[in-house]
């Protein structure tokens, strides 16, 4: 798969496709300094950190990643048990993806889905991982286990994603559109093929299925690492659970706050998210 260049939305970084023990990562690197690995939500890519990834790389080594199976990353075979999207593959594929660069032990931002292979990647790999800023999201175990109807509506797409394919992927398809700006082109490049769509309703049914098992088998390990949570003033999340609670039973340190903006913070409401990450990062 050739790609895209995106460099143009991320000013002074380089673009390169590593080859992991499980898959080909897609990312972009810009900066000097301690490593940073930003990873995107659904149905997203990497350009959604274009907004703030600029201004860490000032003191960041920063790394922007398509997460398995979106943007231009490789694509897992099919498994019965959706274990090509688990969170713990996903998560491996990017701990990989920095020792290439030999980034031992790193800062960890994820958004949405990217903030759930981010929770994964902290307790199986706790040693590797400075910092962990999680956005607009609560662990996945817990929302599987506490749902009301609240979040049925508001997360209607967690339980539409999950039904056999060709279902939902064919629903999807008919849905896909083009984009007239720069940035809605570059999403819908990838959002809009069968392949990617397919990915991430992989990823969605994995996160009903192994990961929850993976989840239940380690639902004491609290993550080692300091964790910042953030969550969207008028997205769902905020006004469905208390997000800092939640974090606060599955870390040893956990810090956060509400912020202005929808789900995707990072675009909505950049400078505020560059300003809790910039102070959280020191710490």
């Amino acid at each position: 798969m050739p790609g895209a260049d995106t460099t143009r939305f991320f000013p002074g970084f380089t673009s390169e496709k590593i080859v992991t023990s499980g898959a080909t990562i897609n990312l972009v690197k810009g900066g000097s300094g301690p490593p940073l690995l930003l990873l995107h939500g659904a149905p997203y890519t990497h350009v959604s950190w274009r907004l703030v990834a600029p201004e860490l790389a000032k003191t960041y080594t920063v790394v922007a990643a398509d997460l398995r199976g979106y943007g231009d990353s490789s694509k897992a075979p099919d498994t019965p048990d959706h274990s090509g999207y688990s969170k713990r593959a996903m998560a491996l594929d990017q701990v990989e993806a920095m020792l290439y660069y030999g980034f031992e032990r790193f800062a960890v931002v994820g958004h949405d889905r990217g903030g759930r292979v981010a929770h994964r990647l902290a307790l199986d790999h706790a040693d590797r991982v400075s910092h962990v800023a999680l956005l607009d999201i609560v662990p996945t175990y817990y929302t599987y286990t506490h749902v009301t109807l609240e979040f049925i509506q508001a997360y209607f797409h967690w339980f539409n994603n999950v039904r056999a394919a060709p279902g939902p992927e064919n629903e999807m398809m008919m849905q896909a559109r083009g984009g007239t700006t720069d940035v809605a082109r570059e999403y819908a490049r990838t959002q809009g093929t069968a392949e990617n769509i397919h990915a991430m309703c992989e990823d969605y049914r994995a996160a009903a299925s192994i990961d929850l098992k993976h989840d239940a088998a380690d639902i004491d390990q609290k993550i080692a690492a300091p964790v910042l949570a953030l969550w969207a003033k008028t997205g769902a999340i905020g006004g469905i659970f208390d997000v800092l609670a939640i974090w606060k039973e599955r870390a040893q340190t956990a810090t956060g706050k509400v912020l202005n903006g929808g789900h995707n913070l990072h675009e909505d409401s950049p400078d505020e998210v560059l300003a809790e990450l910039t102070a959280f990062l020191k710490t």
